[in-house]
């Protein structure tokens, strides 16, 4: 996930706009915040060489190390990306919010210096975020607002591995590692989803050659298999938006609205406990099958799932090798921006943007 912190020098005027400006009170929170968090870094391989330091947590650290020493194997740039430790002391540190009309999946967009426009925001303060998220919703947005366990500055700062995303499975943990470090070597502006998806390919597939080469096969089959149900769950997503799209094209009154979206999502529900759920190795559908259908949620989902079978086809056109496969990848969009890095990869692999996400248009 890209969270880019602005860090302005606010010198004269400063109070004025602090009490006047919104935009200025959010940026010197997350300018505060991204401070708190570099100051109370501590170097990953002090940790695991400490005594003191628990050994379920050694052994975190050392497998984010080992992972990182792998990207930089492959050829990604790994700069100093998760070479320090940061315990945040809470279980949520940032809450992301989507939102989107009630008939029509295009999110609504923030820009930001550099990145340019991204189809969420982040907040670092939880009531600001609920006040923003009540905001939309006043507005008729359908609103999502969800904890984000990890962010990257795309190497703007040395980020830290936050407490917030540790977690028991190896597979997850790794390929975390590997989607941020991903964030460092290819980055489109004003392309969130092609960003995102990329970076999915990434974590799994690169996860999958790091597990074997350490002779895990159990873990390595697990990456794939996780990769595998991305690319279901992709398919799926577009199924659905394609139906909601049906039905916000004919442009219904709102009772007409109101009795489709419910049954598009009766159908989402019957697919996910049918035919989708059944082709899932690793992910458990859960109460996923009870949420009623929200824009905001879909826009969310589909960020990270966005043609993955694109991505999935560049990566075997290169040999199945994730160094090749970034590189080349990399040329082929060069200078791209919004939806065109998309279906310039579309076109190299000879397909067409299909039910894409639209990750530049927005209010």
């Amino acid at each position: 996930m890209i969270f880019f912190i602005v860090v302005g020098v606010l010198m004269a005027g400063y109070g004025t706009a602090y009490i006047a400006s919104e935009d200025v009170r959010y940026l010197t929170r997350a300018g505060m915040e991204e401070t708190r968090i570099l100051q109370s870094r501590r170097p990953i391989a002090d940790l695991v060489r400490n005594p003191a330091t628990k050994p379920e947590l050694r052994s975190q650290l050392q497998l984010v190390l080992d992972t990182r020493d792998y990207a930089a194997q492959l050829g990604l740039a790994a700069k100093q990306t998760y070479t320090t430790y940061s315990d945040v002391g809470r279980d949520t540190l940032l809450l992301n919010l989507s939102a989107a009309p009630k008939d029509c999946i295009c999110p609504y967009t923030w820009k930001y210096p550099i990145v340019g426009r991204i189809p969420y925001k982040g907040f670092f303060d939880v009531a600001a975020g609920k006040r923003e998220a009540v905001r939309l919703a006043a507005r008729g947005y359908d609103v999502y607002l969800r904890p984000a366990a990890a962010f990257s500055t795309l190497g703007w700062f040395n980020d830290p591995l936050l407490s917030t995303a540790l977690t028991e499975d190896s597979v997850e943990l790794a390929a975390l590692v590997f989607h941020e470090i991903a964030h460092n070597s290819l980055y489109v502006r004003s392309a969130t989803p092609f960003n995102e998806s990329f970076a999915q390919l990434v974590a799994y597939r690169a996860a999958e050659h790091f597990f074997r080469a350490r002779g895990d096969s159990i873990a390595s089959q697990r990456a794939a298999d996780r990769w595998h149900d991305e690319i279901v769950l992709g398919e799926y997503y577009d199924s659905l938006v394609s139906r909601l799209n049906r039905l916000y094209d004919s442009h219904p009154s709102p009772e007409t609205l109101d009795s489709g979206r419910s049954a598009a999502g009766a159908w989402a529900r019957a697919q996910l406990e049918g035919p989708i759920g059944s082709q899932l190795k690793t992910f458990r559908i859960g109460r996923l099958a009870e949420r009623p259908v929200n824009n905001a949620r879909l826009v969310g989902a589909r960020i990270y799932r966005t043609r993955l079978d694109l991505f999935d086809r560049w990566y075997d056109a290169h040999g199945q090798d994730v160094g090749k496969s970034v590189a080349a990848l990399r040329d082929l969009v060069g200078d791209t921006e919004g939806d065109s890095a998309l279906g310039r990869l579309a076109r190299a692999v000879g397909d067409s943007v299909r039910a894409g996400v639209d990750s530049t248009a927005g209010k």
